[in-house]
């Protein structure tokens, strides 16, 4: 196994919470995820507006190819999957997942 991924795996096994995913017309799996929440400053205009987001981060040996309308059920609360998930650390170990809720 890789440093970086027995890293990641530590991680997610101290910071992370137990989840479902579930692919469009597929089976549910159990997964583990790190919630983040960051504020997002939107502009419109000459206008500009504080929204929250929703971001889940998955590893991607848990969850090999994650695609907009797939599922997501985290503390009881459903969330669809919106726009194409991002691998943004350098390994490709992780998804980035951006979500609304249900």
């Amino acid at each position: 196994m890789q440093p970086f991924s027995a890293a990641v795996d530590t991680v997610f096994a101290r910071f992370g919470v137990d989840a479902v995913y579930t692919p469009d017309g597929g089976g549910a799996v159990c997964v583990r995820v790190i919630t983040r929440r960051p504020d997002e400053i939107v502009g419109f205009g000459d206008t500009r507006v504080l929204t929250e987001t929703a971001l889940f981060e998955v590893r991607a040996s848990e969850v090999a190819e994650p695609r907009p309308g797939d599922r997501l059920t985290v503390d009881g609360t459903d969330y669809v999957i919106q726009g194409e998930p991002e691998r943004r650390d350098p390994d490709r170990l992780v998804w980035t997942l951006d979500v609304r809720p249900v």
